[in-house]
């Protein structure tokens, strides 16, 4: 029987996936450091520690893996979906599209919290809605990851100054002081 085939991202997130078990191995071992190689690592552990290092990302459609396009950076995004708005959202999906100005899709759309030219800020309407899911889920686990920039056909609008709800990504938690913390 032959192996299926597989797409170039699912061939990625399987490489992954199998480097990921080598590393629950070696760490079961006791072979495995995220921090640096000890002095006296064979050439064998230190690979294996870089491996362990590499494959600590969910990989996911727009990650820039695959692609051959610039990273976005964003501060934030958000997701807006009928029936599953983010916390703290005070309108409905309908509502949200209207203030948007775009047409309700029942895929969702996202929201992509950016800067423009000069450090503008803005907010993109973009029906990347799995790409922002895949963000969200390495935000969740404190890593730090851009999308690539969207096609001109994956742009429904751009609007000045941030809006809506949005979930941080590292980065902006890190330059807008979001520790947890109060601000003093």
């Amino acid at each position: 029987m032959s192996e299926p085939e597989l797409s170039e991202l699912d061939y990625l997130r399987e490489i992954e996936r199998l480097a990921h078990d080598v590393t629950v191995e070696a760490s079961a071992e006791d072979r495995l450091s995220y921090a640096e190689d000890p002095p006296d690592a064979t050439p064998f552990q230190r690979s294996v520690n870089a491996l362990a290092r590499a494959v600590r990302s969910y990989h996911f459609e727009g990650d820039g893996c695959v692609e051959d396009r610039p990273l976005l950076k964003l501060a934030a995004a958000a997701v807006l979906k009928p029936g599953a708005m983010p916390a703290g959202a005070e309108e409905d999906y309908e509502q949200a599209c209207a203030r948007f100005g775009v047409e309700p899709r029942p895929e969702g759309w996202a929201l992509w919290h950016t800067w423009g030219e000069g450090g503008l800020q803005v907010t993109m309407v973009v029906s990347a809605v799995g790409t922002t899911e895949g963000l969200f889920r390495n935000w969740s686990l404190g890593r730090e990851l851009d999308p690539v920039t969207p096609l001109p056909s994956q742009i429904a609008l751009v609007h000045h100054g941030w809006t809506g709800p949005m979930t941080f990504a590292p980065r902006g938690h890190r330059r807008f002081g979001l520790t947890g913390a109060p601000l003093s």
